[in-house]
């Protein structure tokens, strides 16, 4: 058996090689060009850090198209190692399911990096063009799930159908973290038998630096691009550690987990709009910091594990 990681980088070598051989049979079958996105983003790329591609403009060019052969491998391989690593936090999709969800994310990785830079805009392509994306992406999405499912981990085990209570309470996380983004992955670990003192503290730690800043003035909405996706991760995160506590498959409850930060985040940040204009807002947040410590609690207290007593031969 080998680890999650290091099958997660073969994987990702699996599915950018098919990758790119469905994309080389598409160009050979209807004689098109090669696509210029690849050099067009290593320019953008180099444009946003102040730099050109150093050399004469054949060794640009050959530069250029090395650079982006290499950024798409890299892409491929990452995408490989972080739906090997979700495989083993617990999250056993469907294969069909599967498949679709990783070249998606691939697809989405790599088209929303060129719509960043504004190589591309996805909003004005064919649908040919969209087909050309989307059938290699698909391919390659259904070769990385061949692989990490035909290659278990240790640390993989099977994993029984998420219960209802379980679902519920990673939602009841999942709304605390839209409150106070740390409780998502701290709540686990502080009510965790398993964990140990230095994680706890860290997990204590994190919760009452969060909220000291949230009473802060220079602190950034819960809804900003720098917030939002924090409160998602955690959530996500959170519900995948209630998952594994109960050995139970994580896509239901890390669902569950996604839907109640958007609750709390928005219900939250509604909460202190309304409230502004009836208390001061430091009471309004220590409220909602209460709101959100007791829904952590009661979302994560139960379902821990005990330690079974141990029982001696007389």
């Amino acid at each position: 058996m080998t680890g999650s990681f290091t099958r997660g980088l073969a994987a990702g070598a699996a599915g950018t090689t098919v990758l790119n051989a469905v994309t080389y049979l598409d160009m050979a079958l209807r004689g098109r060009d090669a696509s210029s996105t690849p050099e067009q983003t290593i320019d953008a790329l180099a444009d946003a850090a102040g730099r050109t591609v150093p050399g004469s403009r054949s060794e640009r060019d050959n530069r250029r198209t090395a650079l982006g052969a290499l950024s798409g491998i890299g892409n491929g391989v990452a995408v490989g190692v972080l739906a090997s690593l979700v495989r083993t936090a617990g999250v056993r999709l469907p294969s069909s399911v599967g498949a679709v969800a990783t070249g998606a994310a691939a697809m989405a990785l790599t088209d929303g990096t060129t719509a960043a830079l504004g190589v591309s805009d996805p909003r004005d392509w064919s649908r040919g063009d969209w087909v050309s994306d989307a059938v290699p992406h698909l391919a390659y999405g259904a070769a990385v799930q061949a692989v990490i499912e035909a290659v278990p981990t240790p640390a993989e085990k099977p994993r029984r159908k998420a219960s209802g209570g379980l679902t519920v309470r990673s939602l009841l996380l999942g709304v605390a973290t839209g409150c106070r983004s740390s409780l998502g992955l701290s709540a686990p670990a502080l009510t965790s038998p398993d964990a140990g003192l230095t994680k706890k503290v860290g997990a204590l730690g994190a919760v009452g630096a969060e909220l000291y800043a949230d009473k802060l003035a220079g602190t950034p909405e819960r809804t900003s691009a720098q917030g939002l996706p924090l409160r998602f991760a955690s959530a996500a995160g959170g519900a995948a550690a209630l998952s594994t506590r109960e050995n139970a498959n994580a896509v239901a409850p890390i669902l569950a987990g996604l839907l109640g930060a958007a609750a709390g985040s928005w219900g939250g940040l509604g909460w202190r709009r309304w409230a502004a204009t009836r208390v001061p807002d430091w009471q309004a947040a220590v409220i909602e910091d209460a709101v959100g410590v007791g829904l952590a609690l009661a979302a994560t207290v139960p379902g821990r594990k005990r330690p079974r007593p141990v029982l001696t031969a007389v």
